[in-house]
């Protein structure tokens, strides 16, 4: 009794706490969401679009309706928060349909409704989460960073990895294959440096990539389709400041080449077409593991042709059955002829599309205000600019789902600064839906954010990985090194 009694309480006091949208004042406008979700394509399994609006209010008031059955309403003073079970079986009940949402917010002790807009719910499932790095903004000083795993059907993240774990250490480039989270490469910077391996068998291993025929270790990484093989490119860098306002920050290579490290023997493939004087840059295997990409520029003087740098993408045959390289290199988009530069190319694993960031030089397109996403269609060989995605700001690294219906990419549009991660749909025609931004608990979590997100990798499962056995392995002086 005095259980039914309190559960009454509970119930009387939540229903107290939402006001009832009465008399309203109606605008011909739609809601000024932060985020802007108004529109957008969404998978079925992703976390509520929590959401807030701009200016001031009292409170606010969402009515979320499915097309085929389901209804929601949510109210708060500050934001709309959805509730996670209530929302996935909303999406669910109404996958290929459309989510219809209508907002209202209280001003003056006066309600105004808005315009209703949809959500469009895709049929095409999209993966289990993410992982990617949180870092501040900062240039030389490694301060706190980590790489993170972030649940995509609620907001649940965890870390992988993070620098406390070896003090002045950097952490960064990690890498998937085709998003399977038992196959992984991810390097550590610094005293205590080397690149963890975990390649399908459950173990870890520490490597040096560093051979006396490299130029250095392993830098960007790829996986070939088998497990067997992992490109990486071999990189000398400089960091160089820019004094003209809106530019930052440039890294360029000085020298720079691209290696094949094979797992099983524990040996790097190389050639002489992929050692050259030029630069080449950013691996990355076709779907099939026959072919290479990869990004090359001639090489300049620097520091002072640095904006005479640019990056054209091309691609070279691979045998992994012989862990052989073909004999010639074909360029597949000449971006220097156009004054243009190529940088981060990932091609879908469904072997349609390869997807490109297009810069007005160098490599460094995460901090170019002018860098946007290109999608190359592999069986026609046109490109074209991915207008329904890119922002007047800084639109850069990206990759795929395993399915290749949804992509996900870092921007800094919003304030510049800081990137953040938004995700698109394309469907079997190649239409590519509105971004969306990943989805937040608290809306206004990102505002201010004092971390950028980097390098987004879709995973289709839980990351398994021993914390403290990395530690004792990176506190070690053991390292398998590459022969």
């Amino acid at each position: 009794m005095i259980r039914f009694v309190c559960l009454t309480v509970l119930v009387c006091l939540l229903s107290a706490c939402r006001e009832t949208v009465g008399t309203t004042r109606e605008t011909a406008s739609l809601p000024p969401l932060v985020p802007d979700y108004t529109w957008v394509t969404v998978p079925a399994s992703i976390a509520p679009l929590n959401f807030t609006l701009e200016g001031e209010f009292e409170r606010i008031n969402a009515v979320l309706e499915g097309s085929r059955a389901g209804r929601i309403e949510v109210q708060g003073k500050e934001d709309i928060r959805i509730p996670v079970k209530k929302w996935h079986t909303l999406l669910e009940a109404n996958k290929g349909e459309s989510i219809h949402i209508t907002v209202a917010a209280k001003r003056g002790g006066q309600w105004e409704l808005y315009q209703p807009f949809s959500v469009y719910v895709s049929p095409y499932a999209v993966d289990y989460g993410l992982v990617y790095r949180l870092v501040a903004p900062g240039y030389e000083v490694y301060g706190k960073m980590g790489i993170y795993r972030r649940t995509l059907s609620d907001f649940t993240q965890k870390p992988l990895i993070e620098n406390t774990l070896v003090p002045g250490s950097c952490v960064n480039c990690h890498s998937f294959k085709e998003t399977n989270p038992a196959y992984m490469s991810l390097h550590v910077r610094g005293e205590y440096g080397g690149t963890l391996l975990q390649s399908g068998n459950g173990n870890t291993d520490l490597l040096n990539l560093k051979t006396e025929a490299t130029v250095s270790g392993g830098v960007y990484p790829y996986w070939h389709p088998s497990g067997d093989y992992i490109a990486y490119s071999a990189n000398k860098t400089q960091q160089m400041f820019h004094s003209a306002a809106g530019e930052r920050i440039e890294v360029v290579d000085l020298a720079s080449d691209v290696i094949v490290y094979n797992i099983k023997e524990n040996r790097i493939l190389s050639t002489p077409l992929l050692k050259t004087e030029d630069f080449e840059t950013f691996p990355a295997f076709s779907p099939d593991g026959h072919s290479l990409y990869f990004t090359c520029a001639a090489k300049r003087t620097l520091p002072g042709e640095y904006k005479d740098i640019r990056y054209n993408l091309c691609r070279i045959d691979f045998d992994p059955e012989k862990g052989m390289f073909g004999n010639r290199i074909d360029t597949l988009v000449n971006a220097a002829s156009a004054g243009k530069s190529i940088s981060f190319p990932r091609p879908s694993y469904d072997g349609k599309y390869l997807m490109y960031t297009l810069s007005d030089y160098g490599n460094f397109s995460i901090w170019h205000k002018e860098a946007d996403l290109w999608l190359l269609d592999l069986q026609s060989g046109e490109s074209c600019p991915l207008d329904e995605v890119n922002s007047p700001d800084t639109d850069s690294y990206h990759s795929w789902s395993s399915n290749s219906r949804w992509f996900v990419f870092s921007s800094r549009r919003g304030d510049g600064l800081y990137t953040r991660l938004y995700l698109a749909s394309i469907d079997e025609d190649g239409n590519v839906s509105k971004p969306f931004l990943l989805p937040q608990k608290k809306a206004r979590l990102d505002d201010p954010l004092f971390f950028s997100y980097n390098i987004p990798e879709f995973v289709s499962g839980e990351v398994d990985v021993n914390i403290r056995e990395m530690e004792r392995q990176l506190h070690s002086n053991v390292r398998k090194q590459a022969r």
